[in-house]
C-alpha cells in the first residue's frame, strides 16, 4: 500500500515539500490542503508588483518555464491533489486523520494520513488601535492585498505605512518608485529593527530621508480616523496627526501554531512549534516546517523565530526526505536576509552587536566603508560594512552591510564563514575573485577583517560614529582632524570649532601644528586616510590618537 502524506499548507513550504516527496516516492498519496484560493505564488514578488517593476498579476503564480502553479498543474506535472479553499480544522493523532471542511459548501471530510506535515505559516499581527477595518487601510502579506491597493494607487496623494520591518520597508520602496509621499510610523527608535543594529539603521534612514521619506520613529498610534463615507483620513499618533488617503499596516507576523496548539504538539518558548533536527514535531509522524515553526541560531546556540522564505524552502527539502523515509538534518539558522530600498542595499547575517552580548560572547566591533569594484570602474558603489566578532579569538559571529554597491556577495561569504566557524585569519586569507568590474583587488570584507586584525593587535584605534557624536555634543576637549582635500571639506563637513583640516598629503610637513597634549579624533570619506593618519601621527610621537570607522560614510547625523 502506497504511503500516505497530508500536508497542511499550500503557499511554500507545502509544495516544496510535496515536489520533493513526490520525486523520491513515485507511488506516495500526497495530498496539499490549503484554506485560500491561491498557492505556491510568490509572496516575495508582491512589493515589486506594487512598484511596477513585476507588470503581470499572473507571473506571482507561474513557473519559470510560464505554467502557471494552480491545482491542475499539481495534479498534471506532479501528481499531487491540492484541495484550495478547504480548511484544516482538527488532526486525530491516535486515528491519524485529518479533519477538513470545504469552505464553500460546509462539507466535512476526513484524510487519514501516515505522515502529516504543518505548513500553516504565519499570520498579521493584529494592532489594537480602533479604525483598520477603514476603507483604504491594507495589509501587505497576500497578493489580494496588493490587488487591493493597486485599485486605489492612482487616487491617493498621502500614504502612510505603520511599521518599519521588512515588509513596511519594501512596501515604502515600491510605493517611493511611483512618485508617491510616504510617512512611516514605528513604535521603535530605529527602522528595520529586527534586522539592521541602531547605527547602520540610522545611516540608512538618513539616506531614505534624502530621497523624501519621511519617519516617526518611537511614535505609537493611537487610532485611524476616517471620513463620513468610512474612508480613512487620519493616522493619530501619540505625536500628532498624519493626514493619509491610504495605510498600509506592517507590524509584523506571528506563527500560526493554532492547528498544532489543538493536536497537542509543543510549542516552543518563542511561541512558534517546536521541531527538532528532522523537523519532526512532538509527534514523530506529524512534521512542521517554514513559518510557524522555531529554529536554532547556529550561533546564539539559542530557540529563534525569524521567518523567512529561504528558510521555509531549504526545510521543504529536509522534511520532503524525511516523510518518506529519509533521514536529513536540519540544523538551524543564522537569519539571513537581504533587502533593496531605492538606491540603497542592505544584508545581514548571523548575530547583531546586542545579540551577541545578550548571548554571552565577549563583543569587538568594527565597522569599514569601502567601494565594491575599483575606485576608477563607472559603476562602481559604496559599502559599509560591520562586522562582529568574538574578542580575542576573532571569530565572526555577525555581520551586517548597506550602500548603493554590491553587499549581497559579501553577506553571502560571511555567511558561510560563520557557519563554518571561521575567524578573521581564515577570511583574510580566502582566494576569492577579482576584476575591476566585479570587485577590488582586495575584497572589501578582507579590508574589514584585517582592519580587526590590526586592532587586535593594538595598530589601529578606532571611535564609531555615536562616540564621536557624544563627544561633539558634550563639549569634550579634543581635535577632530579632518584629512580630507579641500574641496571635499567645502562640500560637507561636520561643523564645529574644534575641527582642523589638514589633508593627509600635507599631514607630514604640518604635524607641529596638531596640539599634543589632547585627544585627536581623525576622520576622512571612508576611513582608509584617517587610519593612515592615525599611524603617521604616532609615528611621530603623538598619543591618545583614534580614526572614525567607516568615515564620513557612516556618519548618520547632520552635515554642513
Amino acid at each position: 500500500m502506497s504511503e500516505k502524506i497530508v500536508i497542511i499548507g499550500g503557499v511554500a513550504a507545502g509544495p516544496k515539500v510535496a515536489a520533493r516527496a513526490r520525486r523520491l516516492s513515485p507511488q506516495a498519496e500526497i495530498t496539499i490542503v490549503e484554506r485560500g484560493r491561491l498557492i505556491s505564488y510568490a509572496g516575495c514578488g508582491i512589493p515589486f508588483y506594487l512598484s511596477g517593476q513585476i507588470k503581470d498579476y499572473n507571473e506571482l503564480f507561474t513557473t519559470p518555464y510560464g505554467v502557471k502553479r494552480d491545482e491542475q498543474f499539481f495534479l498534471t506535472e506532479r501528481d499531487i491533489r491540492v484541495l484550495t479553499g478547504t480548511e484544516a480544522t482538527a488532526v486525530d493523532r491516535r486515528k491519524k486523520e485529518v479533519t477538513v471542511v470545504d469552505l464553500n459548501t460546509g462539507k466535512e471530510s476526513v484524510l487519514p494520513y501516515d505522515k502529516l506535515v504543518l505548513a500553516t505559516g504565519s499570520v498579521p499581527v493584529e494592532p489594537p488601535f480602533a479604525g483598520i477595518n477603514l476603507k483604504g487601510v491594507h495589509r501587505l502579506n497576500h497578493p489580494e492585498d496588493v490587488r487591493k491597493i493597486m485599485e486605489e494607487i492612482e487616487q491617493v496623494g498621502d500614504v502612510v505605512v505603520i511599521g518599519a520591518g521588512m515588509i513596511g520597508m519594501e512596501a515604502v520602496d515600491a510605493l517611493a518608485r511611483r512618485n508617491i509621499f510616504v510617512t512611516v510610523v514605528e513604535l521603535q527608535e530605529q527602522i528595520l529593527p529586527g534586522m539592521l543594529d541602531a547605527d547602520l539603521a540610522a545611516v540608512l534612514k538618513a539616506r531614505l530621508e534624502e530621497r523624501g521619506v519621511e519617519f516617526r520613529l518611537g511614535e505609537k498610534v493611537r487610532r485611524l480616523e476616517g471620513d463620513e463615507a468610512g474612508r480613512v483620513k487620519q493616522v493619530v499618533t501619540d505625536g500628532g496627526a498624519l493626514d493619509a488617503d491610504l495605510v498600509i499596516i506592517a507590524v509584523g507576523v506571528r506563527p500560526n501554531v493554532e492547528l498544532a496548539k489543538a493536536a497537542g504538539l509543543a510549542i516552543g518558548e518563542t511561541g512558534a512549534i517546536s521541531v527538532n533536527e528532522y523537523l519532526q514535531t512532538s509527534d514523530p509522524d506529524i512534521y512542521a516546517l517554514g513559518d510557524c515553526v522555531e529554529n536554532l541560531h547556529l550561533v546564539s546556540r539559542r530557540k529563534v523565530y525569524i521567518p523567512l522564505a529561504s528558510t521555509a524552502a531549504r526545510q521543504g527539502r529536509v522534511a520532503g526526505d524525511n516523510v518518506v523515509g529519509g533521514k536529513s538534518k536540519f540544523p538551524g539558522v543564522l537569519g539571513t536576509v537581504i533587502v533593496k530600498l531605492m538606491n540603497q542595499n542592505a544584508g545581514r547575517t548571523g548575530l547583531g552587536e546586542e545579540q551577541a552580548r545578550a548571548a554571552g560572547f565577549a563583543v569587538s566591533v568594527t565597522t569599514i566603508g569601502s567601494f565594491d569594484r575599483t575606485h576608477y570602474y563607472p559603476e562602481k558603489g559604496r559599502i559599509l560594512l560591520k562586522l562582529i566578532t568574538e574578542a580575542g579569538t576573532g571569530r565572526i559571529l555577525g555581520a551586517q552591510a548597506l550602500g548603493e554597491g554590491d553587499v549581497v556577495k559579501r553577506i553571502d561569504v560571511l555567511a558561510c564563514a560563520i557557519t563554518s566557524g571561521a575567524n578573521v585569519e581564515d577570511l583574510a586569507n580566502l582566494d576569492l575573485g577579482y576584476a575591476p568590474p566585479f570587485n577590488t583587488p582586495i575584497d572589501p570584507l578582507q579590508h574589514g577583517v584585517n582592519t580587526v586584525r590590526n586592532k587586535m593587535q593594538g595598530i589601529a584605534k578606532g571611535i564609531n560614529a555615536a562616540e564621536l557624536q557624544a563627544k561633539l555634543a558634550g563639549g569634550d576637549d579634543f581635535v577632530l582632524l579632518d584629512v580630507r582635500t579641500q574641496p571635499q571639506y567645502r562640500a560637507q563637513h561636520i561643523e564645529d570649532e574644534r575641527t582642523l583640516l589638514i589633508p593627509i598629503g600635507e599631514l607630514r610637513e604640518r604635524i607641529g601644528e596638531i596640539p599634543r597634549d589632547r585627544e585627536i579624533v581623525v576622520l576622512c570619506a571612508i576611513g582608509s586616510r584617517s587610519y593612515e593618519a592615525q599611524r603617521i601621527l604616532e609615528g611621530a610621537g603623538l598619543k591618545n590618537i583614534r580614526f572614525l570607522e567607516g568615515g564620513l560614510l557612516g556618519w548618520p547625523y547632520e552635515l554642513d
